[in-house]
């Protein structure tokens, strides 16, 4: 079972504990803050099709033969997702679909990553900061691997249906290792799989396209519901075009080529559809209105202007800010910035066929929407930082905080998790803001606000 929970979180994906080939800090100065024009989407899907694709779809295109694992996901009834068909009685996380050769396989899917635990509820579109990628996946690629030489012939169609997803997985396995609870390594499973991709056509080839550095740099899971607002995607706006290819990138863990893809990616404009209707959860507490009041004319006046304007006069910016303005941890930004599958994805199939999709890196990160923010803690792209209340007063974030690991341990008045400050860094569900990639600082902005303006805010957040 340990092998079969490593196998459903892979896919959304301790550092290699070799610093030596970190970038170095770069700071743009000739811009602040920039607008990201939007660009045409593919509209008209159909929004129960696109939750159900998510679910139960062959956007993976290979995995692991289901009667390899059926016994071990035998009654683990899906509650979340309520799917029917073989995907009854499989974990949410996963799914079973058919493989181009008509063989039945299983591989994770998109709730991986983007279901999330809040009191105790998982809600499809949050995301996941429960996920655990400290462990070393490289040795149970190596399991696999033995473990299908044992139970089938090469020439079979199990195994054929198997080898794609073997060779993506056996490469991106030692790149996604963290060193920190809660972080999620999309961005270099993604890099990592697409480092062994012929740009044109999508196939594997065994000589990397570019090289990765040695240490893992991961971050939080934004919530789906954003994506409706946005003119661009992650959290350096560095994903450009059309959405349905954007949204489909974790798909090269297992697809054999572009024509696959090509078909794939019909689903992910039903998939964009139910994006565009998906709504947080509401605020599950009381709510002070007269204080929220307060705190809406505070919101307004200091940080519309970034993360926009909710309720009927309703309107989101989209502006990209400078790390020299917002000071937040610019290793991400600029681990994008210098990577290789920037020119690899902006000459492959992503980019050169209709609908086009490319990559445009910033030194900077995108002030995101709020909508449910209360749902999305811990906060900044790292997620370095437990509650909105440390968020908007820098002097009380924590050095190194530790968090039970339950969704139910929540803090309603902070808006965020509970933690303790432990002893040392070592230990379950502990973060490390000391950590190359991780710094709780930057994002002074709520630092202006006095004690009863900071809590007014955090009231009126509370409604978004």
């Amino acid at each position: 079972m340990k092998y079969l929970l490593s196998f459903c979180a892979l896919f959304a994906l301790a550092a290699c504990h070799s610093y030596k080939t970190l970038p170095g800090t770069k700071v743009e100065s000739h811009w602040k803050v920039r607008e990201i024009p939007a660009s045409p989407q593919q509209r008209g899907g159909d929004p129960e099709a696109g939750f159900a694709f998510i679910g139960g779809g062959s956007y993976i295109g290979s995995g692991v033969p289901y009667d390899f694992f059926k016994k071990k996901m035998a009654g683990n009834p899906d509650t979340v997702l309520q799917r029917e068909g073989i995907n009854a009685n499989v974990a949410y996380a996963a799914s079973v679909f058919e493989a181009a050769n008509g063989e039945k396989v299983v591989s994770g899917n998109c709730f991986t990553c983007h279901a999330g635990r809040i009191e105790g509820e998982i809600v499809p579109g949050l995301g996941n900061s429960f996920s655990e990628y400290e462990n070393n996946l490289a040795p149970f690629a190596k399991f696999l691997r033995i473990a299908m030489d044992l139970k089938y012939n090469k020439q079979s169609s199990e195994w054929q249906a198997f080898d794609d997803f073997s060779r993506y997985f056996r490469k991106m396995a030692p790149y996604i290792q963290t060193n920190q609870p809660g972080a999620n390594p999309a961005f270099r499973l993604a890099e990592a799989c697409m480092m062994h991709r012929k740009p044109d056509d999508l196939t594997y080839t065994k000589e990397p396209n570019y090289e990765m550095m040695d240490y893992t740099i991961a971050t939080d899971v934004p919530p789906l519901w954003h994506v409706k607002k946005k003119n661009a995607l992650y959290y350096n706006g560095i994903g450009r075009g059309d959405f349905t290819k954007l949204l489909f990138q974790a798909s090269v863990l297992g697809i054999p080529d572009s024509t696959q893809a090509r078909q794939a990616i019909n689903g992910f404009k039903d998939v964009l559809a139910w994006l565009e209707e998906l709504d947080p959860p509401a605020y599950p507490g009381p709510v002070d209105q007269a204080l929220a009041a307060k705190g809406q004319a505070l919101f307004e006046e200091h940080c519309s202007k970034c993360h926009g304007t909710y309720g009927e006069s309703e309107s989101y910016p989209n502006k990209l800010v400078s790390l020299s303005l917002v000071k937040t941890d610019p290793m991400y930004a600029n681990y994008a910035y210098n990577s290789g599958i920037v020119d690899w994805y902006n000459s492959s199939w992503f980019a050169q066929t209709w609908p086009r999709s490319y990559f445009e890196p910033n030194l900077g990160y995108v002030a995101p929407p709020l909508d449910g923010i209360w749902a999305t803690a811990p906060y900044l792209h790292n997620g370095s930082v437990p509650t909105v209340d440390a968020l908007l007063n820098s002097s009380s974030r924590p050095a190194v905080w530790k968090r039970s690991g339950n969704s139910q341990d929540y803090d309603h008045h902070a808006l965020g998790w509970n933690y303790k400050v432990p002893d040392n860094s070592k230990g379950d569900w502990v973060f490390d803001t000391s950590l190359p990639g991780y710094s709780n600082k930057g994002h002074y902005f709520g630092d202006k606000l006095t004690d009863d303006e900071r809590y007014a805010v955090i009231e009126y957040l509370k409604t978004l």
